[in-house]
């Protein structure tokens, strides 16, 4: 049995309330097992299974998680632990996907730790869902998707995502293993995947074209690509606990804000393209020097 993950994130944000759901199957040498965690702004929860629990449908694009429903058009949710009690459904419309896939040419590289889409940059959310008495409403509310899998997440990582107007941005930076590959000299590599989705052009920015990452410290992240540099500020700290995949298992314990203090700005040829600071941005910051 191979170690393997695979994991999906739906983020739904309403004005004054946000919600992340993620469903993750996980294998390794010793079991399979399947997990949903839920993170709102002030709480995080992790709900495990055994792999008896999960049904897949490729074809038809669904999930099932012990009563617990998931697919592209549509969340069901219906859970009941000690910890967590969450019931209720969401819908999702008018998906912005990429215009190819995030990962360029590095989808064609083998044994990669960990591989990343994106689902939507952002859609439309309507419905109700009740976390422990609390209920979370979203009309017309915004929502972002996305994915991993492969074997473990990135020993260095920093990943943020954020809605602001008609804008919505991603950026990941991290640290690469690269020592299979025979004519790498270096063991890892610092690589970053970043779009923005702004009045329907969209902007990225990646490794494969020719991004670089000038600075990563203290929760600053600046990159260049050609005339446009962007910056990334988290301007809080990182709260909430999530499991992580290592070698095919939720061991490792990671951290994530879903709704946080934080600022960006891009700029090409030294004019201000945008500039805002925000308590509703999304933020991963695993990075030690």
């Amino acid at each position: 049995m191979n170690n393997y993950f695979c994991g999906w994130y739906f983020k739904c944000q309403s004005k004054t309330q946000t919600l992340a759901i993620i469903p993750a199957f996980h294998q390794s040498n010793h079991r399979q097992t399947c997990s949903i965690q839920v993170i709102t702004k002030d709480h995080s929860f992790h709900v495990p299974f055994p792999a008896f629990h999960l049904y897949k449908n490729k074809k038809e694009q669904i999930l099932k998680m012990n009563g617990t429903i998931f697919s592209k058009e549509e969340i069901v949710i219906n859970i009941h632990t000690d910890k967590l009690k969450m019931s209720g459904s969401l819908t999702f419309h008018d998906f912005h996907p990429l215009k190819y896939d995030i990962m360029g040419p590095f989808r064609y590289v083998p044994f990669m730790e960990c591989r990343h889409s994106v689902f939507s940059m952002r859609h439309t959310v309507n419905g109700v869902v009740t976390i422990n008495g609390e209920r979370y409403q979203f009309d017309n509310a915004v929502g972002y998707m996305e994915g991993d899998r492969g074997i473990s997440f990135p020993r260095n990582y920093i990943w943020t995502q954020c809605f602001y107007k008609n804008l919505s941005i991603m950026l990941s930076v991290a640290e690469i293993p690269v020592s299979f590959l025979p004519f790498c000299q270096k063991k890892t590599f610092t690589g970053l995947i970043g779009v923005i989705a702004w009045n329907e052009k969209e902007y990225r920015f990646a490794t494969y074209l020719g991004a670089k990452v000038r600075k990563i410290e203290d929760g600053l992240v600046i990159i260049e690509q050609g005339n446009y540099r962007l910056s990334v500020q988290l301007l809080e700290p990182v709260l909430h606990p999530l499991y992580a995949p290592q070698n095919g298992e939720m061991f490792r314990i990671i951290k994530e804000n879903t709704s946080c203090r934080a600022k960006y700005h891009l700029e090409n040829k030294e004019k201000t393209l945008f500039s805002f600071e925000t308590d509703n941005a999304s933020f991963e910051y695993e990075y030690e020097k």
